[in-house]
């Protein structure tokens, strides 16, 4: 396994080259000015927007530009964010943290009572907790997204007034924008304990609990429907059967044999799961007014901030190269039949 993983690390820079190769092909759409924005740091150069063009080559050919773009991206230079108002690499040191903490709220849901749900579904076929199992993919996935959101929002916010948008409340943030409170991870909840206030702790779950709850309902809707077609495929393989014959009880049968056997496909879905909460869930965090990566990706593709949108899409792409590298090494752990050669 160990040569596996290094073989798949060290073509990692070879996906990124092919990655930035299509993101700067794309970039030549836009004019010399636009992109004038990937060369500067700080938004007073583009006053003398004719000399950022000299100076980087921006009318030169492509390769030469490619090279002089590269050059920077390795540096961790990725330009001038106008929709942030700092620059790209500092946008995405700033604006991650609340899409990870809000990855961490969500993700264990989704497995958990994904296949949960969807195993309990398979084994009980044609019976109330399947047709309960059923309903509750098909709604999830039916709706949009930003159906869940709105409804959530109007329900929960709007009539109860339980649990508002946005990350923190009016106090609160004016509690953390102040020195007294030290962010140490810029992960809310956690800062909010390392600093000893509980009320803001709190608080943050408030505005954690809808975004939650609609990421929960969409992606767990789909982790059930993988989970139980693969384990109704599972439960009727001869080796179940010869399991069963044995007078083995059931729960050993389906925890040890089956469910173990059905999880490959699960393990694909929940790491490309994990991977598009990371990248930013664009719609739930637009809904929600959650500043994550995914809003200020889309704001930044709205004001067409061609460094904001290079620089989302290059993150976007090294994660989930990175996932699919961690999909295929939990397949050897959850299945000692397949070797990593």
């Amino acid at each position: 396994m160990t040569a596996f993983v290094l073989r798949r690390l060290l073509l990692l820079p070879l996906v990124a080259l092919g990655v930035t190769l299509l993101i700067f092909g794309l970039l030549q759409m836009l004019s010399p000015q636009m992109r004038a924005a990937l060369y500067v740091t700080d938004p007073r150069q583009l006053r003398a927007v004719d000399s950022v063009i000299r100076t980087h080559g921006l009318d030169k050919p492509f390769h030469i530009q490619y090279v002089g773009w590269l050059s920077r991206v390795v540096q961790g230079d990725l330009g001038w964010s106008e929709t942030a108002k700092m620059p790209v690499a500092k946008a995405i040191a700033t604006f991650f943290p609340a899409t990870l903490e809000l990855t961490m709220f969500a993700v264990v849901p989704i497995i958990v009572i994904g296949i949960w749900l969807g195993t309990l579904s398979a084994v009980h076929r044609d019976r109330i907790v399947d047709h309960f199992s059923r309903f509750f993919s098909i709604s999830g996935t039916s709706m949009p997204t930003f159906v869940w959101g709105l409804l959530l929002l109007m329900v929960f916010y709007g009539t109860w007034q339980l649990f508002p948008p946005g990350r923190l409340s009016l106090e609160p943030n004016m509690y953390v924008l102040s020195q007294q409170f030290r962010p140490y991870t810029r992960l809310m909840t956690v800062d909010a304990l390392l600093n000893g206030q509980l009320w803001i702790f709190v608080d943050a779950l408030r505005h954690l609990a809808l975004p939650v709850l609609t990421l929960s309902l969409v992606s767990c809707a789909t982790l059930v429907r993988v989970t139980r077609s693969s384990m109704l495929e599972t439960l009727r393989q001869d080796y179940v059967r010869t399991a069963r014959a044995k007078g083995l009880e059931s729960s050993i049968v389906v925890n040890k044999h089956a469910r173990k056997n059905a999880m490959i496909p699960v393990v694909t879905l929940s790491a490309l799961l994990f991977v598009g909460l990371l990248n930013g869930v664009a719609i739930t965090e637009t809904v929600y007014g959650y500043p994550g990566i995914g809003l200020w990706g889309v704001n930044a593709a709205i004001q067409l901030d061609a460094a904001a949108v290079a620089g989302f899409a290059l993150f976007n792409a090294l994660l989930l190269v990175v996932g699919n590298l961690a999909a295929d090494v939990l397949y050897a752990v959850i299945d000692p039949r397949i070797r990593l050669r």
